[in-house]
Order: structure tokens, then C-alpha cells, then sequence
């Protein structure tokens, strides 16, 4: 899933439950719920519930409403085996065989069975109703707590500069690449890229990367609130000028004199240095 991931926790009766927010769904840990009924061996009564045919049929269900993708031919087949004691379901093998997205595994130090919070409260409720109670109250709980709120919000920030990308993009596609010829086009991309890059941090992503070679990811992935916010803006300016056929020698100087300006205006906002300071928290808290 290349989406943004918010991570967060619950505690349910001094059990830790992890929780990610993805995209727009979040999805609770069936690992850490599963360690109510079996600490030792969480996975047992994960895919022992798994082996139920009404949860077959549910995750089936869920899947059809919520999945365009997935693979009902297969779903039915477990579906007409479930139950039966030759029947063995696991979340790895439901996700590769019916193309599933309401449950997710990842394996390593930061791995373990999530599913979506649909599901998880069934596994909660078969693992017992009262416990399925709690998980409901604190995870109610967690979505209400403000700085999970600040989390999705500076998430949603970070995307906005991506979306705005895209707009810039755009811009370049509709209005230089049609006069191009096909090797001129693969350049293009970055070097449109780039005289943002110039403008707001002086320097291209290949500078940028040599600078810092064991850094992953690129430059705007490392910035701060206040030159995000610039970069939304420059990109809407950049495409505009684009698309008033101006010379990316005039569009660098103007985006350089405007990120200027800006940065100027918001060094001393003091809205910008609260939310500067409250990422760094949440960073913290990650």
C-alpha cells in the first residue's frame, strides 16, 4: 500500500494494541489482540478463528463491498471448505490466494497481522464480548484524542504538497512536452522538478543526494512545515507561469524572489512555530 501511515497505540486492560491509519482506514493489530486469548503464540488463535466458516463468509463479504480486486472464485472455494477439520486458513494465505485488503501481514521487527477495524472488533468479539467492548471504547477514544487528529492533519499537509505535485506536473505535460521530442521528454519531468528545487533550497535532487548519500527518500521528504507550505505554493506559481508560456529562466528568478518573500512573512508566524513544535512531538512519539 503506498500510502501514508499513521502509527498509534490503545490500551486495553494493559494490553498494548498497536493501530495504523491508512489512507483514509484504520487497522488494529490482530497480533496484539490475539495475545488476550494466547501471548505465546498469537498466531493460533488468529488463524483458528480463520478456520471458522461464518468468518470465511464474513471476510468474503467485506471483501465484496470493499474490494474491487478481489479474487471471488477463490473465496469461494475456501468457502465451501471452511469448517470442515482438513480446512487451514492463515491471513498470508487469504491476502495471496483472494487478492485480500481488509487484513494485512508484514513480517520482521515492525510486522504482524492487522486488519481493518470491521474485522478486528468480530476477532475481539469472538475472542470475548467483554473484551470486544473495552477495544471499542479506547480505540472511540483514540480517534478522538487530538494529537491523533494533528497526526492525520500533518499528514494530510504532506500529501497536499505531493497532490499539488501533480498539478505542477500537469501543467508541464499539457503546455512543453507536446514540443518536445520523445528523449526530451524523459528530462523534462526532472528538470521542471529541479528549478523548484533551485528556487526554494538551492540546490537540484542530484546535488542534494550527493550531499547526502545515506539519506533515503529525496529532499522534500527531510524539509520543514514552513518550506512545504512555500513549495505547495510555488508549485500552483509554477504552473501558472508554464501555462503563460514564460521561459524557466524568468519562472526560476520569479519562484526564487516569491520563496524569498514567504519565507520572510512566515519565519516569525507564530501559528507556523506552534505547529512546527507540535510535529516535532508527534515525530517523537513515533
Amino acid at each position: 500500500m503506498n500510502k501514508e501511515i499513521i502509527k498509534s497505540e490503545i490500551n486495553v486492560n494493559n494490553n498494548k494494541i498497536s493501530v495504523m491509519r491508512i489512507g483514509n482506514k484504520e487497522y488494529i493489530s490482530l497480533t496484539d489482540l490475539a495475545r488476550y486469548a494466547n501471548p505465546e503464540e498469537p498466531k493460533i488463535p488468529i488463524q483458528t478463528w480463520m478456520r471458522n466458516k461464518d468468518v470465511i463468509a464474513y471476510l468474503g463479504l467485506w471483501e465484496k463491498l470493499n474490494n474491487d480486486n478481489f479474487k471471488g472464485v477463490e473465496f469461494t472455494t475456501f468457502e465451501s471448505s471452511a469448517g470442515k477439520n482438513s480446512f487451514y486458513m492463515s491471513p498470508q494465505k487469504w491476502i495471496q490466494k483472494t487478492n485480500a485488503i481488509g487484513i494485512i501481514s508484514r513480517s520482521g521487527n515492525n510486522g504482524g497481522t492487522y486488519a481493518c477495524s470491521d474485522i478486528a472488533l468480530e476477532f475481539a468479539s469472538w475472542l470475548s464480548p467483554e473484551f470486544k467492548l473495552y477495544v471499542i471504547q479506547e480505540f472511540e477514544r483514540l480517534k478522538r484524542n487530538e494529537a491523533y487528529q494533528y497526526k492525520m492533519d500533518w499528514t494530510a499537509s504532506r500529501m497536499l504538497a505531493k497532490s499539488n505535485y501533480l498539478i505542477h506536473t500537469d501543467s508541464i505535460k499539457e503546455n512543453i512536452i507536446p514540443k518536445l521530442t520523445e528523449k526530451q521528454k524523459q528530462y523534462v519531468y526532472a528538470e521542471e522538478a529541479d528549478v523548484l528545487n533551485v528556487a526554494l533550497f538551492g540546490m537540484t535532487a542530484k546535488e542534494w543526494k550527493n550531499k547526502f548519500p545515506n539519506n533515503e527518500g529525496n529532499i522534500r521528504d527531510y524539509t520543514d512545515l514552513k518550506h512545504l507550505l512555500i513549495l505547495c505554493n510555488l508549485e500552483n506559481t509554477n504552473a501558472e507561469l508554464i501555462n503563460d508560456g514564460i521561459s524557466q529562466k524568468e519562472r526560476l528568478i520569479k519562484l526564487n524572489n516569491s520563496a524569498i518573500r514567504q519565507m520572510k512573512i512566515l519565519e516569525n508566524d507564530k501559528s507556523i512555530k506552534e505547529l512546527e513544535e507540535l510535529n516535532k512531538e508527534l515525530i517523537s512519539t513515533k
